[in-house]
């Protein structure tokens, strides 16, 4: 009986268990650059731990910059109702949210308003 319970309490030990890192918002993105523009969508990855919109906003000089738009799970979004197909390549889109801290071009949405009204990836402010 001993030997079961240490085979047990072995394998339980030995087995791999998978690490779930997340990153905490203050330690990438900076609350106090909050960031406001509006473009075209050239991407949108549905994947884990977050969905990313890539959206091509050009500047007051006419140069495009792509920016990377960090949001939170997919199934977080699918609870809302929200799929992989909400936002597509070149869908017209209004953004709010927060800078990276040490990248240019990087962001972490706190709302997408879509060119008909519909706001999509609401955080409101959370951030996280």
């Amino acid at each position: 009986m001993r030997f079961m319970i240490l085979l047990v309490c072995s394998l339980l030990v030995l087995l791999p268990v998978p690490m779930y890192a997340h990153h905490a918002f203050d330690a990438e993105f900076d609350r106090e650059l909050p960031i406001e523009f509006e473009g075209n969508v050239t991407l949108v990855q549905w994947a884990n731990p977050h969905a990313r919109v890539y959206v091509d906003v050009v500047d007051e000089n006419g140069d495009t910059a792509n920016w990377n738009l960090e949001l939170s799970s997919p199934n977080t979004y699918m609870r809302q109702g929200w799929s992989k197909n909400t936002l597509k390549e070149g869908d017209f889109v209004e953004v709010t949210g927060w800078r990276a801290r040490n990248a240019p071009h990087v962001g972490n949405v706190g709302t997408i308003m879509k060119e008909d009204g519909q706001e999509l990836f609401t955080r409101r402010g959370r951030g996280d």
